[in-house]
């Protein structure tokens, strides 16, 4: 029998970072590619959470509530899981905004996840919504705005479009959209009484769990193009403002 330790199970912070690192090239290239390539990588995004929604529903000792209980949760889910196929689509039909255009809401979803986490445990202080969320303070939430914004900013510049004042409020607001979303996931969890959606992702749980901020915030920004620009042109008019 061998004596030595057994090696220390890496920590939920490590399998986050490598997920991470292992999702975040892959997305970003298939947004690049665009056409069929991205749309079949969000309908199999969707399809996945769909079936997270669908098993937080059928394993929740609430299901004994009823058809119309069940019905309505699954339209829901319905709804959400075919929000998340539809506005990345959307956004990146346009061949000369959509890929500045996703990839702007990338980063400001993905830095507001990065900055409020390490904002939060650094400061501290009053929680965000206890009820929903435990661990979320007000300190993360401001400093996920402040790095949401920044990396919109960053994306702009490197796409060389002009950064108007307006598209500063629109990162922030893309930045409140995602941590809402956050908030929302949470709030359906607890709903179900589970932790995570699924356990798919190591360090993040489930697909739903890694996609509720880039959701929402990608319905927001569609919301934004499509009022400005059409269907047509709704990268450019997230994007572009005189």
């Amino acid at each position: 029998m061998s004596l030595s330790p057994e090696p220390a199970a890496p920590s939920n912070l490590t399998l986050r970072i490598i997920s991470s690192a292992v999702m975040a090239p892959v997305t970003v290239g298939i947004a690049w590619f665009g056409g069929a390539p991205f749309v079949l990588f969000w309908t199999a995004a969707a399809s996945i959470v769909l079936w997270e929604w669908s098993r937080l529903v059928i394993g929740s000792t609430q299901a004994i509530r009823g058809y119309r209980w069940f019905a309505i949760w699954m339209i829901a889910g319905f709804a959400y899981a075919s929000v998340l196929m539809l506005a990345p689509v959307v956004l990146r039909r346009d061949a000369a905004l959509g890929f500045d255009a996703i990839l702007f809401v990338f980063a400001v979803v993905w830095a507001t996840d990065i900055a409020a986490y390490f904002a939060g445990r650094a400061i501290g202080g009053p929680k965000l919504w206890a009820a929903i969320s435990p661990n979320k303070t007000w300190s993360g939430a401001i400093g996920g705005a402040v790095g949401g914004v920044a990396a919109g900013i960053a994306v702009t510049a490197m796409a060389g479009l002009d950064l108007a004042p307006m598209l500063v409020l629109v990162a922030l607001a893309l930045s409140a959209a995602s941590q809402a979303g956050d908030l929302l996931e949470s709030a359906i969890k607890r709903q179900f009484g589970a932790k995570d959606a699924s356990q798919i992702i190591p360090g993040h749980g489930g697909l739903m769990d890694r996609l509720d901020g880039f959701l929402t915030a990608v319905l927001a920004a569609v919301m934004v193009g499509v009022a400005r620009g059409g269907l047509d042109g709704a990268a450019q008019g997230l994007l572009v403002w005189k």
